[in-house]
């Protein structure tokens, strides 16, 4: 668990780089919210509930990169997923869709680094030493998340996506979210946040 300093550095650290990114990065966000409106035909601004710090769910932004099609009702995304638009093909391989979090960010919902937010039925059922991640904020990234960083195109790979991702990507998950919690410092946070750039 992090003390209350650590906890204090650290959401100032979001708080700071926050307001930066989003004064660098703003008409990015516009023009990709207009181009997500056109190409989906409907509102460019993707909004999903997932599950928070201690547990608890929050309203998750991201520009709009699939369409809905019939039949189809998985949370589990694909790298061959017939959802995804041509934009936001673009916009996931840049991760432009994930810059309206740094709103997520700025007002206390999410951090900078952390457990991804899952959707329900996922973080919100851990048990015993696992539940200490939720005393995280999620994160935009990431250790679990630079390790899967080709996730889609693994579970495109797999036979039954769905049990793989629950059987075997999200136990890994929670064991290495564990082990960020367990020795967290403000230096391996910017580390991660340079090495999602970088890529």
């Amino acid at each position: 668990m992090l003390s209350r300093t650590e906890r204090l550095f650290k959401r100032t650290f979001d708080i700071v780089v926050a307001l930066f990114a989003i004064a660098l990065s703003w008409w990015v966000i516009l023009l990709a919210w207009i181009v997500a409106t056109v190409e989906t035909r409907s509102h460019g601004l993707f909004r999903q509930k997932r599950i928070g710090r201690e547990g608890k769910p929050f309203t998750l932004y991201k520009i709009k990169t699939m369409r809905a099609l019939d039949g189809v009702d998985t949370t589990v995304t694909t790298s061959h997923d017939k959802r995804i638009t041509k934009s936001g093909a673009f916009f996931r391989k840049f991760k432009i869709d994930e810059l309206p979090q740094l709103f997520n960010v700025l007002f206390g919902s999410m951090s900078f680094v952390g457990p991804r937010p899952d959707v329900p039925g996922f973080a919100d059922k851990l048990e015993g030493e696992d539940r200490y991640i939720l005393s995280l904020r999620p994160g935009i990234t990431g250790p679990a998340s630079l390790k899967y960083k080709e996730e889609e195109k693994l579970l495109a790979e797999q036979e039954n996506s769905e049990n793989y991702n629950r059987e075997v990507i999200w136990p890994d998950k929670v064991k290495i979210n564990l082990d960020y919690l367990k020795s967290w410092s403000l230096k391996k946070d910017i580390i991660y946040i340079i090495r999602t750039i970088t890529g």
